[in-house]
C-alpha cells in the first residue's frame, strides 16, 4: 500500500495522509515490541554443594588456619576433572567461628578463585551471619545458630562388620598418631563396600573415608573421601596459628545490610 503525500501540509487531506503514513511505518515496530520472550530450555545437569572441614564450637581453643580443598571427578574414558580452592578459617576463645567461602576453580588452569561468602557464628548469641560478598553494599543474612559449647563433638567413625539390611560391609581401621602442623593427630580409616542395587548401583562399589583428627583444636587437619557419589575429595589444613585471632574477623563487613531471617523475627501467621 502506498500513501500519497500532499504538497500542501496545511490541507486536511495532507494531515490525514501523514497520519496514515505514520501509522503504517510504526505498525511493524509495535508488532516487534509485543513479541513474547524466547526462553531456551535445557535438560540435565546437577547442582552440588561440597561439604568442607567441619569446625565445631570449642571454648579456649583458638586458632587461625588455611583450608585447602581438591575435588576430583572421573571423566568418561579416563582422567579426572579437578577443582580446587583455599580459604581462611578461625575460631576464638569464646567459640566464635569465622569462615570464608571461595569458589572452586579448575586446578592449574590459571583461573583465579574469588570469595563469595563470609560466615560468622556466635554460639553465645545463637547467631549465624551469611554475608554475600558479591554485591555492594554487602548483604548479611542473619539466622539462628544451633551450635553450642555444651555439646561434645567427635569425628564420625564406623565399626567393622556388616551393614544393616544386608547392604554390604564396613572395615574400620585405627591408623595411630601422626603430627601435622605441630599438632598430634589420630587417624582413622573406614572402607565400606555396598552390594549391587543399594542405591541404584549396577555392581558392588567401595567408598573410603580417612581422616586425621586433632583433639587440641577439635578439627580434622587431613580428610580424604572417595566413592562413586563424591569422586575424590581431599581437605588439608595448613598455616595453623594457635594465637587468638584478630577480633576484626568477627565483625560484619563495613557498610553491610543485615537481613534478619531468624524464626523469632518472622511475622506470626
Amino acid at each position: 500500500m502506498e500513501v500519497p503525500l500532499q504538497t500542501n501540509p496545511g490541507h486536511p487531506q495532507a494531515a490525514l495522509s501523514c497520519a496514515l503514513l505514520a501509522a503504517f511505518l510504526i505498525q511493524p515496530l509495535i508488532a516487534q515490541e509485543t513479541q513474547p520472550p524466547v526462553v531456551e530450555m535445557r535438560d540435565g545437569g546437577v547442582n552440588q554443594v561440597l561439604q568442607s572441614i567441619y569446625i565445631p564450637v570449642l571454648l579456649n581453643a583458638p586458632f587461625t588456619a588455611i583450608v585447602h580443598t581438591e575435588w576430583a571427578r572421573p571423566m568418561p574414558g579416563g582422567g579426572n576433572v579437578i577443582l580446587a580452592n583455599r580459604r581462611r578459617v578461625a575460631r576464638d576463645s569464646e567459640g566464635r567461628i569465622y569462615e570464608e567461602r571461595w569458589a572452586l576453580v579448575p586446578k592449574d588452569s590459571g583461573t583465579e578463585s574469588y570469595m563469595n561468602l563470609i560466615q560468622i557464628a556466635d554460639p553465645a548469641a545463637h547467631t549465624l551471619y551469611n554475608c554475600d560478598m558479591f554485591e555492594k553494599p554487602h548483604r548479611c543474612f542473619l539466622q539462628d545458630y544451633e551450635g553450642t559449647a555444651a555439646a561434645v563433638y567427635v569425628p564420625a567413625t564406623g565399626t567393622t562388620g556388616p551393614l544393616p539390611n544386608n547392604a554390604g560391609s564396613r572395615t574400620h581401621e585405627d591408623l595411630g598418631v601422626r603430627y601435622f602442623e605441630g599438632l598430634d593427630c589420630t587417624g582413622s580409616r573406614d572402607v565400606t563396600t555396598y552390594v549391587k542395587g543399594v542405591f541404584g548401583n549396577d555392581r558392588p562399589v567401595t567408598a573410603t573415608r580417612e581422616f586425621w583428627h586433632s583433639d587440641r583444636i577439635g578439627i580434622n587437619l587431613i580428610s580424604h573421601l572417595s566413592g562413586p557419589d563424591v569422586g575424590e575429595q581431599s581437605f588439608k589444613v595448613t598455616d595453623v596459628n594457635l594465637a587468638e585471632p584478630n577480633p576484626a574477623l568477627f565483625q560484619l563487613p563495613k557498610g553491610s545490610i543485615v537481613i534478619d531471617r531468624r524464626l523469632s523475627a518472622q511475622p506470626a501467621q
